[in-house]
């Protein structure tokens, strides 16, 4: 697990994203999918002279990227990367939004191909919490998913395990993970401590 820096990466940054910001490479190129406001985006082209392009589909997040100073495209990422070529990128992004996607799997297909190397962030499912809440006849709500069962974007919420069976089955490989709850490092029992899930992972050779 790659542990939280104190620095300015935390502090800029919410939790997963400063985990994130550094397995990020300075002058990497990088794809960051469902970007929201673009706060990744222009963290890494200020602090680490990245480049690349957030891809969004919602109007007051695309606008509040252009503010920022982050080339974004207006697109639905499950319509297809095809605007992108193969390996164009370093480094592709996916934080908290693979859980409301509805073809999972073809997102991360596509991630792998347009990148070198992928980072996906995720609602820990598995967190004792969520466990708790259902043998209670209730369904989780928590700071990582807050929304009740009716008006949840979530589709596809995953545990650690069937995110790491997931990736393997796609003949991906990981190369790093790291888990956080409320924002911090989770080292003992991650599967049942931590509410985030943060995976790197490329192309088995």
């Amino acid at each position: 697990m790659i542990p939280v820096d104190a620095g300015p990466v935390a502090t800029a940054l919410r939790p997963d994203h400063a985990v994130i910001g550094q397995w990020i490479a300075p002058g990497s190129r990088v794809l960051d999918l469902g970007c929201g406001d673009g706060a990744l985006m222009a963290w890494l082209q200020a602090a680490r002279g990245c480049t690349g392009y957030g891809v969004e589909i919602d109007d007051e997040a695309v606008l509040s990227c252009v503010r920022r100073g982050v080339d974004v495209v207006q697109r639905d990422i499950e319509a297809g990367l095809g605007m992108f070529g193969h390996d164009q990128f370093d480094v592709v992004v996916l934080s908290m939004a693979i859980q409301a996607t509805h073809q999972t799997e073809k997102v991360l297909r596509e991630m792998s191909q347009v990148g070198s190397e992928g980072i996906v962030s995720f609602p820990n499912f598995g967190h004792w919490y969520h466990a708790w809440s259902i043998l209670r006849g209730r369904m989780p709500v928590s700071r990582e998913m807050p929304y009740e069962w009716f008006n949840t974007p979530n589709l596809h919420l995953a545990t650690v395990r069937d995110f790491e069976d997931f990736l393997r089955r796609l003949g991906l490989v990981i190369t790093g993970r790291a888990f956080l709850a409320d924002g911090e490092p989770v080292g003992w029992l991650p599967a049942l401590r931590a509410t985030q899930a943060i995976y790197r992972f490329r192309r088995s050779r």
